[in-house]
C-alpha cells in the first residue's frame, strides 16, 4: 500500500501539470486500504480489550479471580463492513467455569460464524426492496466484501423474518388518532406460493385530514369475497377507525357488501377506469379508441348533469351500431360513477378512480417481478408491505388538501363547488 502510494506520489511530482487519472485512482485505492486498515486494526484492539475485560485482568497480568485462559485466536476470516472486507481473527478463551459464563465465552462484538455487520446486511434488505434479486448478491457484493463473504440468499430470508415483526406491528397498530376521508380499495393480484389461483392482497388506502394518504391495511384474502372484505374493514373499525365519508373501488361485489355491513352510511364512488375496461371488453377493437375517448371526456364533465347526458349518447350511439350490451354496461349503475361530484373539485382527479392504489402497486411489481414466482404467501405479503413502506416515502399531499376539514364536517358540496360559497 504505501509503496504504490509512494510511487504515485513521486511521479506526481516530477510534472507541473493535473494529475493524470492514473495518479487519482492510486490515491483513491490508498485511501481505502488506509480506512481498511485503520478499522482492521481498531477492531483487534476492542477484541482483545473484549477478552481482558472478561477475564478481569490484561494480558499477562493476574487476577483476583480464576475466569480462564487466552488460548489464541480463530482463524481469520474477512466481515464485511462499510469500508469493505476487514479481516478479523477472533480471540478464544479456554477453561472458563461454568459458573463465570455457562456456554464459554462468546464475543459480543463479532458473533459467532458472522460474515457481515449489521449495517451491511441492512444494505443487502434494502437492495433487495429496490429490485436487486438474491441472485445477483454474489458477483455483486463478493467484489465488494470479499471472496469469503457469506451472502447466499438465506441470509436475506433471516432478514425478512424482521419484516414480519414489524409488518405485525403495523397491522395492529391504532388508527383512532386520525380521521380519513376517503378510502380507496383494491384487490391486487401476485404470484406467490404453490397454489395455482394467485394470491389476493386486499388492500386498503386512507387519506387522513392533514391531506397525506396513508397505507391501512394490506392482508391476504380468498379472492374479493364479501366476508374477506368485511374481516378487512371490521379490523379496521375494531383499531378505532371512524367511518369514511367515500369509499373509492372497483366493480368487485364483495367489497360493497362488506361495506354494507361495516359502515352502510358510506358514500360508493366506482372506478372510471375498471368501467372503460368492462365496455372495451364488449366492443370489437375497432371502436375502442373513440369510446375510451368518449369515456373520459364523460368523466371530465364539469357537472353531474352534462356527465350523465354525454353517457347516455355514448349508450345511444353504441346501439345504433348494434352494441346494445356495450351500451347497458355504460349505463349501468350510474350512480355509483358520479358520487365525486360532492365532493370538493379540486379532489376529483383523485377520486374517479383507484390510481392512488394502483400507482403504488406499479411499483410493487417492479420488484415482485425480478423474483418470478415467490416462494409462499407469507412471505409476498411482507415483501409488499416493506416495498409499500419504502415509496410512501415518496408520497405527497393531495390536491385541495386546504378543503380536506371542509370534506370532514360534512360541508355540502354541488358539482365541486361548496354550496355557501355558491349562494354568496
Amino acid at each position: 500500500m504505501h509503496k504504490a502510494y509512494t510511487t504515485a506520489k513521486a511521479k506526481a511530482n516530477t510534472k507541473v501539470q493535473q494529475p493524470s487519472q492514473q495518479h487519482q485512482e492510486q490515491v483513491k485505492d490508498a485511501l481505502e486500504e488506509v480506512a481498511r486498515e485503520g478499522a482492521r486494526r481498531l477492531l483487534a484492539e476492542m477484541l482483545d480489550l473484549e477478552v481482558s475485560e472478561f477475564l478481569q485482568r490484561a494480558r499477562y497480568q493476574r487476577g483476583q479471580a480464576f475466569r480462564g485462559y487466552r488460548n489464541g485466536y480463530a482463524p481469520e476470516r474477512d466481515i464485511g463492513v462499510g469500508v469493505g472486507a476487514v479481516k478479523v481473527r477472533v480471540p478464544r478463551v479456554s477453561d472458563v467455569p461454568e459458573q463465570v459464563a455457562p456456554g464459554g465465552f462468546q464475543s459480543q462484538i463479532v458473533g459467532r460464524y458472522q460474515r457481515l455487520s449489521v449495517t451491511t446486511q441492512r444494505l443487502l434488505a434494502r437492495l433487495y426492496l429496490e429490485g436487486l434479486s438474491t441472485g445477483d448478491f454474489e458477483p455483486v457484493f463478493r467484489a465488494l466484501l470479499g471472496e469469503n463473504a457469506f451472502l447466499s440468499a438465506s441470509s436475506v430470508t433471516r432478514l425478512k423474518q424482521e419484516w414480519e415483526t414489524e409488518y405485525e406491528a403495523w397491522r395492529q397498530r391504532r388508527l383512532d388518532g386520525q380521521r380519513y376521508l376517503y378510502v380507496w380499495v383494491d384487490g391486487v393480484y401476485l404470484s406467490a406460493g404453490g397454489e395455482e389461483e394467485k394470491t389476493a392482497l386486499l388492500c386498503v388506502l386512507g387519506l387522513r385530514e392533514d391531506g397525506q394518504k396513508e397505507f391501512l391495511a394490506i392482508g391476504m384474502g380468498y379472492r374479493e369475497s364479501s366476508e374477506s372484505w368485511a374481516e378487512v374493514l371490521r379490523d379496521l373499525r375494531d383499531r378505532g377507525m371512524c367511518r369514511p365519508l367515500l369509499v373509492i373501488g372497483d366493480g368487485a361485489l364483495g367489497i360493497w357488501a362488506a361495506l354494507g355491513e361495516v359502515w352502510p352510511q358510506t358514500r360508493r364512488q366506482r372506478c372510471w377506469n375498471h368501467r372503460t375496461l368492462n365496455v372495451l371488453d364488449k366492443l370489437p377493437k375497432r371502436l375502442w379508441g373513440q369510446v375510451r375517448k368518449d369515456l373520459r371526456q364523460a368523466a371530465e364533465a364539469t357537472s353531474r348533469e352534462e356527465c350523465r347526458r354525454r353517457l347516455e349518447e355514448i349508450a345511444r350511439g353504441l346501439r345504433e351500431a348494434g352494441q346494445g350490451l356495450a351500451a347497458e354496461t355504460v349505463l349501468r349503475d350510474v350512480e355509483d360513477f358520479l358520487t365525486f361530484y360532492e365532493f370538493p373539485e379540486e379532489h376529483w382527479a383523485h377520486l374517479r378512480t383507484t390510481n392512488p392504489i394502483e400507482s403504488v402497486f406499479a411499483g410493487v411489481r417492479l420488484r415482485t417481478d425480478v423474483t418470478k414466482r415467490l416462494p409462499n404467501r407469507e412471505n409476498a405479503l411482507y415483501l409488499v408491505f416493506k416495498v409499500v413502506q419504502r415509496l410512501s416515502q415518496n408520497w405527497r399531499r393531495i390536491t385541495g388538501a386546504n378543503l380536506c376539514q371542509l370534506v370532514l364536517d360534512e360541508r355540502p358540496f354541488v358539482d365541486g363547488k361548496l354550496v355557501e360559497a355558491l349562494a354568496a
